[in-house]
């Protein structure tokens, strides 16, 4: 996967054009009453928080900027070294406060033998000490911030090689960097083991493959890539500072963990693990350290609510099983513990600690659960849930349960979605029409562009930033090119950024106002080569099928046999009523064209569309009516590309 590489560094954005109406605004009367409003309603600070953060720190690196083997930086560990004092009026003081714990980094030693490196990336890496070397939890999301953690380990603890790795769960920043702090032949060689959560490859091609554009694009609004750090700018994920630059990898799993209560032994350390599919991710595991009496609680328990739908997509979470798990973490694990880590975040430390942490982010994400439905059933529906839905204060005191990543707005949609889909049940909503046909006819029903515009001003200067930015939605889709109405929209989304409490939020309306003003920022892109390379074939084919465009390939049969030499494998590709179907081990009697050759090649032709000439010369070998071959390539969509969100 590669990001935008200046995410974190902290360096201006390209200039904004020279008309004011395109700047940046500072915070409106409006913003800075409700700024005040939120700091005035937040429970105590005892200090807590700050102090697990720092906790047993160790070093960080000298050299703050992390580099890509070319030289381009792809991460700046103190890109927020500048945040002091209390918080502008640019950021809600809930998130200010946030973010000045969640900013620190460095390696931190957390129980006997256990350690993290903490402000690498978004996520943290584990570190555990074996017999003879290292035993990594989550590697980072890139190859080149694995391995710059990895570097400050043995720096500081003493070289030593890495012999076990573990994917906690199925997203790229916990597998990403594994070709950072191992390789291939010491997998081959039985030199290390990884480990992961049952359905691990085929989850991680569901997100990173099958629907890895629309998720990468949408990544873009989620966490403010193109933003810069600041108190107009980025403001963190609300689980980290940010996804780093670089290449993501991904090595296959030797191992995979069934059941809670399962154990393997490392390097001489004893590992239990507690299987929690469907709540964070569809595959996931927590581990639990005996020796160390330490509980790694994974991403179903960080410092923040979650998200049970995050904003870039995923498939939706079950609220009801998250708490569920979290009630036997509560009863197998939490006794036990002395320190509980996570895969972001900081540490708690204290048998009490890790109880309460536990109980207290199972009881939220019941309470989300359960009265979703209780009202749900009484017949609201999403959008009425959502803003009717609040934390019992007993739950929003807390701290880590507060909304800096996942919010109860966006949550309850989610779970509401989970049993009943998106319709709402009123006919209305049922076929309405598409954004811009729509706004088109109630930009005119409401007289025109002028009045739309008028009404929009009005509500801003209230300090409705909601309805100003719906009826300027409308107008931006009615008329994209009205200039007035770009910028007003940019004006509006810009505020609700800076009153958000979660991270996330605020990242979505800045990056839209960016969109706006300066055009659209390039897209994350949620794939690579090496990522690829590893996702098993079926899977890889049932992603190319998702491509086939029925207008090109029309009626017409294909019925092609690939025979891949080198990973002993034989797939019979049936094409047929705009369908493209997948049979491993299996073949055509009569195909059109049998095609041979390394797996490799068939990437270069179905995923980067290579012609095939020059595959052909690359050792791909074609038997039979090759224009068969060729029009199967030609039907299907290249590589998605970003698209719009915020304007047609």
């Amino acid at each position: 996967m590669r990001l935008i590489p200046l995410l974190l560094l902290g360096v201006a954005t390209p200039a904004f054009a020279a008309n004011p109406a395109l700047e940046p605004k500072p915070a409106s009367e409006a913003t800075i009453a409700a700024q005040k409003e939120i700091a005035a309603s937040l429970p105590a600070d005892d200090g807590r928080d700050l102090e697990f953060s720092q906790r047993g720190f160790i070093a960080t690196r000298s050299d703050p900027i992390i580099r890509a083997k070319d030289g381009r930086p792809v991460w700046n560990v103190e890109a927020y070294s500048w945040m002091q004092g209390d918080a502008p009026a640019t950021v809600n003081p809930s998130l200010w406060r946030h973010m000045s714990i969640l900013r620190h980094h460095g390696l931190y030693k957390v129980a006997d033998n256990v350690w993290q490196v903490r402000g690498f990336d978004i996520s943290n890496m584990t570190v555990i000490k074996g017999e003879t070397g290292w035993i990594l939890i989550d590697p980072l999301t890139t190859r080149e911030t694995a391995s710059a953690a990895l570097e400050l380990v043995n720096k500081e603890l003493g070289a030593r090689p890495v012999t076990g790795l573990i994917y906690s769960h199925s997203h790229g920043d916990h597998f990403g960097g594994a070709r950072g702090v191992t390789s291939e032949a010491d997998i081959k060689a039985g030199k290390v083991a990884i480990i992961a959560p049952a359905h691990f490859i085929e989850e991680t091609a569901s997100e990173n493959v099958m629907a890895g554009a629309a998720m990468g694009r949408r990544a873009n609004y989620q966490f403010g890539t193109g933003l810069a750090p600041g108190a107009q700018g980025q403001m963190g994920s609300g689980i980290g500072k940010g996804v780093a630059g670089g290449e993501i990898t991904l090595l296959t799993p030797t191992d995979t963990i069934l059941k809670t209560g399962e154990k393997r032994t490392i390097d001489g350390v004893e590992l239990e693990f507690q299987m929690v599919p469907e709540t964070e991710a569809p595959s996931e595991m927590n581990v639990y350290l005996p020796a160390a009496r330490t509980f790694l609680a994974a991403e179903i328990a960080t410092c923040t609510l979650h998200n049970i739908l995050t904003p870039r997509g995923a498939k939706v979470r079950d609220a009801l099983a998250w708490s569920q798990y979290l009630g036997e973490a509560v009863n197998l694990y939490a006794g036990r513990s002395d320190t509980i880590v996570s895969s972001h975040c900081w540490p708690r430390f204290g048998q009490k600690e890790v109880e309460s942490w536990l109980s207290g982010h199972r009881d939220n994400y019941r309470y989300l659960h359960d009265q979703t439905v209780r009202l749900m059933n009484k017949g609201y529906t999403q959008t009425e849930i959502a803003e009717k839905l609040k934390a019992p204060p007993a739950l929003a005191n807390q701290w880590f349960n507060r909304g800096y990543y996942g919010t109860y707005s966006h949550n309850s949609k989610a779970v509401y979605q989970r049993y009943l889909g998106w319709y709402d049940a009123i006919p209305a909503n049922l076929n309405p029409y598409p954004p811009e046909e729509r706004g088109k006819r109630l930009v005119a029903a409401m007289g025109g562009a002028k009045k739309v515009l008028a009404e929009a001003k009005k509500a801003m200067k209230a300090g409705d930033y909601r309805w100003s930015s719906d009826l300027l939605h409308q107008l931006v889709f009615a008329e994209p090119k009205n200039a007035e109405a770009r910028a007003l929209l940019a004006d509006s989304y810009e505020q609700q950024g800076y009153q958000a409490e979660s991270a996330i939020w605020r990242n979505q309306f800045l990056t839209a106002a960016r969109d706006l003003r300066q055009g659209m920022t390039p897209s994350i892109a949620s794939q690579s080569v090496d990522m690829i390379s590893a996702i098993a074939t079926p899977l890889l084919l049932d992603s190319v099928a998702t491509r086939l465009n029925p207008e090109i390939i029309q009626n017409r049969k294909l019925a092609l046999n690939f025979v891949i030499p080198d990973r002993q494998e034989k797939a019979k590709i049936s094409v047929g009523n705009s369908v493209m179907i997948t049979e491993m081990n299996s073949a055509h009697s009569a195909p059109d064209a049998t095609v041979t050759g390394p797996r490799q090649l068939y990437l270069a032709m179905l995923f980067l569309k290579m012609p095939l000439a020059q595959l052909e010369a690359a050792g791909l070998k074609i038997e039979g009516d090759k224009a068969a071959v060729e029009a199967l390539q030609a039907a299907l969509d290249p590589m998605p590309a970003a698209f719009n969100i915020v304007e047609p």
